[in-house]
């Protein structure tokens, strides 16, 4: 009983600790973040990967919608640039929600939509889990969601 109220409020201290966090995508820190997925999906269109390298943790964990998962900045670069290859389109990402974990790392969620040549979208889901270092925001994780249809 008395690790179960322990628990309980460890749980309570967690929640009151991050509402402190919560969205704000007018803020220049959520600016910042939004101009981080941004570098990223230029850097995917262009093929940039001296700009990928800059902004992503060398040890970024990538999850595709087809269940490919990339680890490490060479299996992550290497997958970005085959998969921008084999999918060609234009991408587009919209930062819709950002949720602050601790003043130095966060998730943002963003709509991720590819055109295809043919004109036809592909919409999905992706979600960057950002670590301040340094001083600067770079991406420790991207998760691509892929939704069924209902």
């Amino acid at each position: 009983m008395k690790n179960s109220f322990i628990c309980f409020l460890e749980l309570l201290g967690v929640c009151l600790s991050t509402t402190g966090y919560t969205q704000n995508l007018t803020g220049p820190k959520s600016q910042a973040i939004i101009a981080l997925v941004d570098q990223y999906s230029q850097a995917r269109e262009t093929k940039d990967t001296v700009l990928l390298k800059r902004i992503l943790t060398p040890e970024i964990s990538q999850l595709v919608s087809t269940g490919e998962w990339r680890d490490g900045m060479q299996g992550a670069v290497a997958g970005m640039l085959r998969s921008s290859a084999t999918n060609p389109g234009t991408r587009t990402l919209t930062v819709e929600k950002i949720m602050y974990l601790t003043p130095k790392s966060a998730v943002a969620d963003a709509r991720y939509v590819i055109e295809n040549p043919d004109g036809s979208p592909r919409k999905m889901w992706s979600t960057f889990i950002v670590v301040k270092e340094k001083g600067k925001w770079q991406i420790a994780a991207i998760r691509n969601m892929l939704p069924t249809a209902q």
